[in-house]
């Protein structure tokens, strides 16, 4: 069976040939075999970001040398702004490279390279090439944002919330807006009620990032959108706090109604105390309620990973949220698949899993990982 191709594999020279077909159809001085030669005797070896950057730099080299000209070309290739949803994921890849190019060769054309960014953003995204304008440019391109955030296109509102994340993977941080991210919060009030669930989602995203720099004003701030929020503010409230609740912070928990968990570990058992590298964890345990109301309970696990030196790590996994009735009982059970992970090296040795209630631990037990 073939191995699932990843995307990094997307950026070769099929996309380098249908660039240059691109770019042949509306600038006749182009040399497309000399373009698709270059990428392709750079990239093979390359990861995502490394190819894209590739594209851009020979796209550099073989566009015009001044930049409003190669930039002028480059957005007359974008396409339509609506295609079908089928062809939406392919129009991302080509034009990955050309948002490249704008954020690296662009700083110096501020108002030009922003409306290349609109244009390309209604049409894939460009939240990796509006980040070193926010950088050079904070209070210029924080009010090209303001202006965006009631834009027709749902793509474009995104970009003001996505493009603005302190902490977006795979990115250059914004290390002024981790500092201090009120800014952007202005921002994502005129957004919190979006009606595209596309904003919806980057927002809560957004919000997530701020929580880990500044919690305490991430949860002051979802508090208030709390009060009388629709189901679909809910929902960005909940994703937004995703990373507090796991870690236990009362004031997240009591946002999302989860109080001090009034619960006992009634029993606690691993059925697997031997785990071998590549097949599962499994436990099974019992919670039963000591309050005399019911209670909201956000039940997650906790597995302390052993490390290279000897010491372990803790993560937690989220496994189920109920509500719990005075003097119920509630048996859960969970398979944890322990297998090879890009984000993961695994270690030989005792490990302990345990059961966390509202951010409370109460209690767990250990298993043994051969590799």
């Amino acid at each position: 069976m073939d191995e699932p191709k990843q995307f990094k594999d997307y950026f070769d020279k099929k996309l380098a040939q249908k660039l240059a077909k691109l770019i042949g159809e509306v600038y006749p001085s182009f040399k497309p075999r000399s373009f698709v030669r270059q990428v392709a005797n750079q990239i093979e070896p390359l990861e995502l970001k490394a190819r894209v950057a590739v594209m851009a730099e020979v796209l550099r080299e073989c566009l015009p040398a001044d930049y409003l000209e190669a930039l002028d070309i480059l957005v007359q290739i974008l396409g339509p702004e609506n295609e079908d949803k089928d062809s939406e994921y392919v129009r991302g890849l080509q034009l990955m490279p050309v948002e490249h190019f704008v954020g690296v060769y662009g700083l110096d054309h501020f108002e030009q390279s922003m409306q290349a960014l609109y244009e390309i953003t209604k049409r894939s995204s460009a939240e990796f090439a509006i980040r070193p304008f926010l950088i050079r440019y904070e209070k210029q391109t924080l009010k090209v944002l303001s202006e965006w955030v009631t834009d027709p296109s749902e793509g474009v509102r995104r970009l003001v919330s996505e493009g603005s994340r302190p902490r977006l993977p795979w990115a250059m941080q914004l290390p002024s807006f981790m500092a201090n991210p009120r800014p952007t919060l202005k921002l994502l009030e005129k957004l919190k009620d979006d009606p595209s669930e596309y904003v919806r989602r980057s927002v809560a995203n957004h919000l997530n990032d701020v929580t880990k720099d500044n919690a305490d004003l991430a949860v002051d701030v979802l508090a208030r959108w709390a009060k009388g929020a629709s189901k679909e503010r809910q929902w960005i409230i909940r994703h937004a706090l995703r990373s507090l609740v796991k870690q236990g912070h009362k004031g997240a928990l009591e946002v999302l109604g989860y109080g001090p968990p009034k619960v006992n570990l009634a029993c606690f058992y691993v059925t697997t105390p031997i785990v071998q590298f590549g097949s599962a964890l499994e436990f099974s345990f019992a919670l039963q309620s000591e309050g005399k109301q019911s209670q909201n309970l956000v039940v997650d696990y906790v597995i302390h990973f052993v490390k290279a030196n000897g010491s372990t790590s803790p993560k937690v996994f989220k496994l189920s949220s109920r509500t719990l009735k005075a003097g119920e009982r509630l048996t859960l059970e969970r398979v944890h698949k322990i297998r090879p992970i890009t984000t993961r090296k695994y270690y030989a040795g005792g490990h302990r899993v345990e059961v966390q209630v509202n951010g409370v631990v109460l209690g767990g037990g250990e298993f043994e990982l051969r590799m």
